[in-house]
């Protein structure tokens, strides 16, 4: 992978993982993962938050990729955007292989505490 492609794919993970930096987000992703689509009345009522804060919590999500929405009559609903899930999960597995499978440098005896 080219130098530009893989800093464009560290920004995309980087915007993924922020947005999932808050409890909240979080809180509704979960509901989300369990459910086809939900719309933001149900979204309020499980996590006991005011609309406007939910939509301001959906709307980081839809920025970056995580959540997708459709317009149903008068209100909006929401699910979750499985391949970006997928993308983000790939990444991530990438990362925490080369992590763990590198091999760990021994300790300097300076470090090393002897009984």
């Amino acid at each position: 992978m080219n130098t530009k492609n893989t800093s464009c794919k560290f920004e995309n993970d980087a915007k993924r993982l922020s947005a999932l930096a808050h409890p909240v987000r979080l809180k509704i992703v979960r509901h989300l993962v369990h459910e086809n689509a939900c719309c933001v009345k149900n979204l309020v009522e499980r996590v006991d938050l005011a609309q406007s804060t939910v939509s301001q919590h959906l709307k980081t999500l839809l920025n970056a990729g995580l959540v997708t929405y459709q317009t149903r009559q008068q209100s909006s609903w929401y699910e979750i955007n499985r391949e970006e899930f997928a993308k983000l999960s790939d990444s991530l597995n990438v990362m925490f292989d080369e992590c763990c499978n590198c091999e760990v440098m021994p300790s300097s005896d300076k470090n090393v505490t002897k009984k």
